[in-house]
């Protein structure tokens, strides 16, 4: 859900593909520019990060922002931007009505009402946000805050309790009861969908990882790379849709500065580089069944993969 130059965080608009899975055909079906006075002065970061669909509303974040949308018209009905905001990576509808957004410039989790008011805030590193950071400071016009401590990257529910995927410690944790957690212990994480009493992550380097919610455990790891020629460089892994026995798992390109941070995993001597695109995967098949290419649609980086209003998620 995002375009970009060549250069990491060098991302200049928000884009929304909508994506044909027969035909393979991608078109954006939205364009957002965020307004000035919500990024830094100089080289501002403009995309999509993770989204979540209920119905026919579409929860959007960008860097700095979040939005609620009703598709297919892609009207606006809430719009929040509130200085604490800086490197937003999800949101998604809380039970009270509002928003619980995964903030991952200030190692945190909000939750906010449609109209802006802070309702209620987690540090996923334990303490208070506030001893490290300052509420005085409008964290939208600074650029980063790296390196960070805990990078919520995903929000979500179980059992009614909110809880947080954290990138840096390799787990997802209750907001609530940080000991109570799923250590998944492998490369770097994204994602967080909730299915049937299961958790399903993505790592960075290609594997879906399975969670029992209720045990708190990994029941299985499935490692995409191996659905692919071995000299395969899938990219970044993050984004996944779970449609009955198939997975559909987003790839972006992998920036210069990835390599440079990640050289564990990256630097490999691959010889196939597929680019931005999504993949569906039979996971009774054990096979990639399709892989739909997407910069030729204006796309750089995928966040979400979200079913169609209408198209009811499993």
């Amino acid at each position: 859900m995002t375009t970009a130059s060549q250069h990491w965080y060098e991302y200049q608009r928000a884009i929304m593909l909508e994506i044909d899975t027969d035909s393979g055909e991608a078109r954006s079906v939205l364009e957002y520019t965020s307004p000035p006075e919500v990024g830094p002065v100089e080289q501002p970061t403009i995309l999509f990060k993770s989204g979540t669909r209920v119905g026919d509303l579409l929860y959007l974040c960008t860097q700095t922002e979040v939005m609620v949308l009703r598709a297919p018209q892609m009207e606006r009905l809430a719009y929040v931007s509130l200085a604490p905001f800086n490197d937003v990576h999800h949101v998604r509808p809380s039970p009270s009505g509002g928003l619980l957004i995964a903030n991952s410039g200030l190692d945190m989790v909000m939750e906010v009402s449609l109209d802006g008011e802070v309702l209620q805030e987690w540090s996923v590193i334990g303490g208070s946000t506030w001893d490290r950071f300052s509420r005085d400071i409008d964290y939208r016009r600074v650029r980063t805050t790296k390196p960070h401590l805990g990078h919520p990257n995903h929000v979500f529910y179980i059992d009614g309790q909110p809880w947080a995927t954290r990138f840096e410690q390799r787990d997802a944790v209750a907001l609530d009861d940080l000991d109570d957690r799923i250590n998944i212990g492998l490369e770097r994480l994204h994602d967080g969908l909730v299915a049937a009493g299961r958790v399903y992550f993505t790592t960075v380097d290609g594997k879906v990882v399975i969670a029992d919610s209720a045990r708190r455990q990994v029941i299985e790891v499935i490692d995409l790379t191996t659905f692919h020629p071995a000299d395969t460089r899938l990219g970044w892994c993050r984004g996944i849709h779970l449609d009955g026995d198939r997975l559909w798992v987003g790839f972006s390109r992998i920036r210069p500065t990835k390599f440079r941070e990640n050289v564990g995993w990256v630097m490999h001597g691959f010889k196939r580089d597929v680019g931005t695109h999504i993949a569906c995967y039979d996971l009774q098949a054990r096979r990639c069944e399709a892989e739909i290419l997407l910069e030729d649609a204006g796309m750089s980086a995928v966040f979400s993969i979200l079913a169609k209003p209408g198209v009811e998620t499993t």
